[in-house]
């Protein structure tokens, strides 16, 4: 059973990332879960995407995402 992953879509002085950031810390608290920060900045495609939606979090094995507002029970369930 391997790690559960996730990426985690933000930007610099993005204040909800911050937010959020705080929720994924609580997250991997209570699951096994390795957290992969992405800073969209680094990449017009990744702009694009996610620009309006940061912070997004997307599971990588699954390709699910939830868009903030999020709330620990939308991670958990994220993670699966």
């Amino acid at each position: 059973n391997s790690m559960r992953a996730l990426f985690f879509y933000t930007t610099k002085n993005c204040h909800l990332c911050e937010e959020a950031a705080q929720l994924l810390e609580k997250l991997q608290s209570v699951k096994k879960v390795n957290i992969e920060a992405v800073d969209i900045s680094e990449k017009e495609s990744l702009v694009r995407s996610y620009g309006l939606r940061i912070p997004v979090v997307k599971n990588q094995q699954s390709g699910k995402e939830v868009d903030w507002p999020f709330i620990m029970d939308d991670l958990i369930d994220l993670v699966g």
